[in-house]
């Protein structure tokens, strides 16, 4: 049976998302010769959701039809929470398949993948996964991929069906990826539609992935993403706030940097982010704030200065209003609670 927890770890990065009203289920199904990146890559964008938003956002099992651990490709082989069985129709089966092409058609998996459609569940390939996809006949007239070192294979075994050139596929309940880091990329987007592109690109942030090629070569690189625009002046300015977080600038410093009057660059972030340049400001001294709580042995004292607060009462009281509890909580190492309050 799927895992009724979802795993929430602590981290120092945070983004608010609003409360989901349920946690999804990922069952991913590991056959003999699975590729261990592709794994990897699909599992790990969920870990990073629910650590960055302090939500049960996701739950994720690992099977096999023996309920024995699987090698990989590289053989190293990785343990599994049960044996394959039926599932709860809300949960996504994947299964995740390498080399040989043939291993992900086994008569288990495949019954599987066509009962769990079958009873109205999605279902999905990660590399050559979708061979269990074709097997089931899941794939006529769909859109779907594999790995494009599979798909010439895959078109002399499969002659109906064809794959697209594309990392990922969705199709209504059908969902593929060609493997790799091509499986992050397909969970992103799972990730941006069920709770919006900005959390998809901080998550995209947390893999180190680069989210807008060319922008920025450092890990950060999406500050305009996350802002929802790519105005120089904008990105620029809020580069500068980063750079003064221990002795915030005034607004009128800002706005003369920026080159326009205060009022303009008002109405600037109000329409990219729908707050005051002050508000924003605020917000990224409390995200360091609650990276420092999270990451050092800083005294309150020292984190409030480092975050450009007068005193220890103001940090606090910003902090919870922002975080839903105090910063004492943080420091004593329990992270925000999965009710609190988030603004």
């Amino acid at each position: 049976m799927p895992r009724t927890d979802a795993l929430v770890p602590a981290g120092a990065a945070f983004l608010a998302v609003p409360e989901a009203q349920t946690t999804r289920t990922y069952t991913f199904v590991l056959v003999p010769g699975f590729t261990l990146l592709a794994f990897a890559s699909a599992v790990e964008p969920l870990r990073i959701a629910n650590q960055l938003s302090q939500k049960p956002l996701y739950c994720w099992q690992v099977v096999s039809v023996s309920g024995e651990q699987v090698k990989s490709s590289s053989g190293i082989a990785v343990a599994v929470d049960s044996k394959l069985a039926s599932l709860d129709r809300d949960a996504t089966l994947l299964v995740c398949a390498g080399n040989p092409i043939t291993a992900a058609a086994v008569p288990p998996v495949v019954a599987a993948v066509a009962r769990h459609y079958r009873f109205g569940g999605s279902v999905g390939g990660i590399c050559t996964g979708s061979v269990a996809l074709a097997k089931a006949g899941l794939l006529h007239n769909r859109r779907f991929t594999l790995h494009w070192e599979n798909q010439p294979a895959f078109r002399e075994i499969f002659p109906s069906d064809a794959p697209s050139q594309n990392r990922y596929e969705r199709d209504e309940r059908l969902i593929s990826c060609g493997g790799g880091a091509a499986s992050t990329d397909m969970m992103l987007a799972i990730i941006a539609a069920d709770h919006g592109a900005d959390f998809a690109a901080m998550v995209s942030e947390m893999c180190l992935r680069t989210v807008m090629p060319g922008v920025d070569a450092e890990q950060r690189s999406s500050l305009s993403t996350l802002m929802s625009s790519r105005n120089p002046v904008l990105i620029a300015t809020v580069n500068l706030m980063n750079r003064h977080l221990d002795a915030p600038l005034a607004m009128d410093e800002l706005a003369e940097a920026a080159g326009y009057s205060r009022r303009h660059l008002e109405r600037l972030f109000q329409n990219a982010v729908a707050m005051t340049p002050g508000e924003f400001y605020r917000g990224l001294r409390l995200d360091r704030g609650r990276n420092l709580l999270s990451t050092t042995d800083l005294t309150l004292m020292e984190v409030s200065l480092a975050c450009g607060f007068d005193s220890v009462s103001h940090f606090s009281k910003s902090f919870r209003r922002r975080f839903g509890v105090p910063p004492t909580k943080l420091k004593q190492g329990i992270g925000v609670p999965r009710g609190g309050k988030r603004g």
